[in-house]
């Protein structure tokens, strides 16, 4: 049993977005064989009531609140400083001094980083071998969003994709070993960090299929008679929040006009202005549920329009494993390696939304049978246990090597 300290940029419980449900799994991976010592931001006021079951979990637990104007304002001093603005979002003197205090008292054995934004506070652990994992590669997602904005906004994301890549591949040179959550993330990253590519790995995300599961005792959340079509996600994140307006403008108005019972259900929490601008006939909006599988197990179709988001998609897997038939950008099938009109339906333009959507509405028993496979398909493949296991010989390679090297040479947390 090893001592690790574990550094996450958001509260990694409750596992109800993206990033908590790999940084949560990627915890209880841990806890099975090790003791954790968990540095962490609550990035959401809701989440403070949770603290006490992750002190219940850990060795210790220091949880600091992130308030988001003073953490804008801090990146807003990284423009003079010629650093990303990520990295001063996340700078906390509490936690910088809380990590100092684990690492000179604790034997800690390695550290593992979730996102490069936590990779600042790994300068106190000298001589301590660290795992960064970086999910995917941020650096190229700011690149992305530059190409979708106007100036000055495509001036400052460029800026900070080219300052990212620069810290992304500084954190991966002094780290032991680097993961990100698909092979071709991976590859991406190996590509434009060529001095680390020995040293980058493919970790992937699972889906806990028992909690995710078909339920003959659940009741439907919808109103008779309507034909329901849903999104799930964190609805303050960019790319959920393009892919929902787009396919309201450019999708929904199509299939309608053929279907006018169908209704777009957009079910997450935190729906930003423009998301909240396209509840009313035809888009319900709904915010936080309390629980996001009575949406999911009795829609007729769930759709994953993404045009902008990297990796694999926990919606999709979460989805496939309650059984309903998925319609998702080309991208989202061929992170996770499925197969177009065997276990989900892919699309890239909106009349292939449209088409797809429309097969399912048309043929109940196609989209019956596409659900299954989905299900099938996840269940054979994406069990949490069987993805984390590389996490294994990663950390098991660390603790053995325990070779002195000197962390990142970074600013101050």
């Amino acid at each position: 049993m090893a001592n690790l300290l574990y550094l996450v940029h958001r509260l990694p419980y409750p596992p109800n977005k993206g990033d908590k449900v790999r940084s949560y799994h990627l915890l209880q991976h841990l806890l099975a064989g090790h003791r954790v010592f968990l540095g962490t931001f609550v990035d959401d006021p809701d989440d403070q009531q949770h603290v006490p079951t992750l002190q219940a979990w850990c060795a210790e637990v220091c949880a600091e609140p992130l308030q988001p104007l003073p953490a804008k304002l801090r990146s807003l001093a990284a423009l003079a400083e010629g650093q990303p603005l990520t990295l001063r979002y996340y700078r906390n003197a509490r936690l910088d001094r809380w990590v100092r205090e684990v690492c000179q008292r604790e034997a800690i054995d390695a550290v593992i980083v979730f996102s490069s934004s936590m990779g600042p506070y790994t300068r106190h652990a000298v001589g301590v071998p660290v795992l960064v994992d970086l999910v995917d590669v941020d650096s190229a997602k700011w690149t992305e969003y530059a190409r979708n904005r106007p100036w000055p906004m495509s001036w400052l994301y460029r800026r900070e994709g080219q300052r990212l890549l620069a810290y992304e591949r500084q954190i991966a040179a002094a780290a032991h070993s680097t993961f990100l959550v698909t092979e071709k993330e991976a590859e991406l990253f190996r590509r434009l960090a060529p001095e680390c590519a020995g040293r980058v790995h493919a970790v992937g995300n699972g889906v806990d299929a028992d909690f995710f599961a078909p339920d003959a005792q659940r009741a439907s959340p919808y109103a008779a008679g309507e034909l329901p079509v849903v999104f799930t996600g964190a609805m303050d994140y960019w790319p959920n929040v393009d892919a929902v307006v787009w396919f309201a403008t450019e999708v929904l108005p199509a299939l309608r006009q053929r279907w006018p019972a169908l209704r777009f259900h957009i079910v997450g929490r935190s729906p930003t202005p423009a998301v909240q601008a396209l509840a009313g006939e035809g888009v319900s909006v709904s915010g936080t549920v309390p629980d996001v599988r009575p949406y999911l197990q009795h829609a007729l179709a769930v759709v994953a329009p993404l045009r902008l988001a990297r990796g694999v998609q926990n919606k999709v897997l979460e989805a496939m494993a309650m059984a309903r038939p998925v319609v998702c950008a080309a991208s989202c099938a061929e992170a996770i390696a499925a197969e177009h009109d065997h276990d989900l339906l892919a699309a890239e333009q909106a009349p292939d939304y449209v088409a797809q959507v429309g097969r399912l509405l048309e043929a109940p028993a196609l989209a019956q049978q596409l659900g299954e496979a989905g299900r099938r398909f996840v269940l054979a493949r994406y069990g949490w246990a069987a993805r984390l296991a590389p996490l294994d010989r990663l950390l098991a390679e660390a603790l053995q090597a325990r070779a002195p090297a000197a962390p990142a040479e970074v600013v101050s947390a």
